[in-house]
């Protein structure tokens, strides 16, 4: 059964690694090709850096995937994790101790075995696309900032799970889950006022026309919104984006600086108006509930599984402490999710649409949303090719092509009516 599981890891990899070239494939086959509804704002050689760009992330993707494959196996399959549970076995009896120092050492692993793949990212192909524009220091300063911050939350999750654990042996599923949701919603609400700011600089927009205008749209669309603010993006990066944070009374509206020195007030209006979609059709209390109960779920299946101790056999070992079946379990569970995934992304797709033609009504100008979106996908180098399938299994989004063209077609309707 160990071979075949790896077997069936390695495929599903592979799988993979084949949509992601086939995707590049339809990128330099057709990613010269201007599409409708951005003529006039692309030229040969934005195209090319487009395809470069996307290239060379996936280039840098693929690394990471084939480096991650690797510890996988030898992680899993090689003797290493029976190893290092033995390990740490010796060194703690205490459960709960047992968990933290099971699970802390790999998490910093991780984020060290990261950093190679971060520097590249950062200051060799964003920097070379003009992307990157924050110093090492400041790098530094964000990866030693997150990694702590990451250190205190993993330390806090798994100190009350495993808790909760050894409290209720026969019950903990149900306690677990509670505390995960209630992390959750606690994250919603302290991450705009906790943790965002430790890394970005937040300040009331600087333009009082502007403050006004989103103001008035956010009462059109029936949101009270507390504060509209500007965040110091540009400190690091001169992508561009604008977002909602917060929950109930503490909702408020993020715009990146670079958006507003990019965008005019009809198309950051536009922009906004789409994140007001999202909230006016509970887009995020939808996701939430649904993964709540996808959580839910599997703390139920993972009680049942753990309590057989079916997961060692599977993997040749005879016996594993709990920390370890856990790793056992997230793996399995890392494979079953491939195959959920694309179900997400449909329904996150369709959200998409939903927030676009709300802007569209709202607003009344759905081509300053589609507008809007050209800029971005140019000023990103953002792939407008994407093949069909690795869109339908992958993006978040509609494909940025697609929504420009349904954003101009309905304009050419309010025309013609």
């Amino acid at each position: 059964m160990k071979f075949a599981l790896l077997l069936f890891f390695l495929l599903v990899t592979t799988g993979e690694l084949a949509l992601s070239w086939l995707n590049l494939q339809h990128l330099k086959r057709h990613g010269r090709e201007v599409p409708r509804g951005f003529e006039g704002s692309l030229d040969p050689e934005t195209l090319q850096k487009t395809v470069d760009y996307t290239v060379e992330n996936n280039r840098l993707g693929l690394i990471e995937t084939l480096c991650g494959t690797i510890l996988v196996v030898l992680f899993l399959f090689c003797g290493i994790l029976d190893r290092y549970d033995h390990w740490v076995v010796s060194h703690s009896n205490a459960f709960v101790l047992q968990g933290l120092l099971f699970f802390l050492p790999l998490c910093l692993l991780q984020s060290i075995l990261d950093i190679p793949f971060s520097l590249y990212e950062n200051f060799s192909i964003e920097k070379r696309y003009g992307f990157n524009t924050m110093p090492p220091s400041l790098w530094l300063t964000d990866f030693i900032k997150s990694t702590l911050l990451s250190i205190l939350l993993i330390t806090l999750v798994i100190a009350g799970a495993f808790t909760l654990v050894q409290m209720s042996p026969h019950g903990w599923w149900l306690w677990v889950w509670g505390l995960l949701a209630l992390l959750s919603l606690a994250m919603l609400y302290l991450s705009p006022y906790l943790i965002e700011p430790l890394f970005f600089h937040f300040e009331p927009i600087q333009s009082e026309g502007l403050q006004m205008e989103i103001q008035l749209l956010m009462k059109r669309a029936g949101l009270e919104v507390r504060r509209v603010l500007q965040v110091d993006a540009s400190r690091r990066s001169t992508h561009s984006n604008a977002y909602f944070t917060g929950i109930g009374k503490v909702k408020r509206i993020v715009l990146f600086d670079t958006l507003i020195e990019r965008l005019d007030t009809r198309e950051i209006l536009a922009v906004l108006a789409h994140e007001a979609g999202h909230w006016k059709a509970h887009h995020l209390l939808k996701r939430l509930i649904a993964t709540e109960l996808v959580i839910l779920v599997a703390c139920y299946g993972a009680f049942v599984v753990l309590e057989r101790n079916a997961l060692p056999p599977l993997f040749g070992m005879a016996t594993v402490s709990f920390p370890a079946q856990l790793v056992l379990l997230g793996f399995i569970l890392s494979l079953v999710a491939t195959f959920f995934a694309p179900i997400s992304a449909w329904f996150s797709r369709r959200h998409e649409r939903e927030a676009d033609r709300f802007a569209a009504d709202l607003t009344g100008t759905p081509e300053a949303l589609a507008s809007s979106l050209v800029k971005m996908g140019r000023d990103n180098l953002a792939n407008l090719h994407p093949h069909p399938l690795y869109a339908a299994l992958h993006y978040s989004h509609p494909p940025l092509t697609e929504r420009v063209q349904t954003l101009l077609a309905r304009k050419e309707l309010q025309s013609e009516n």
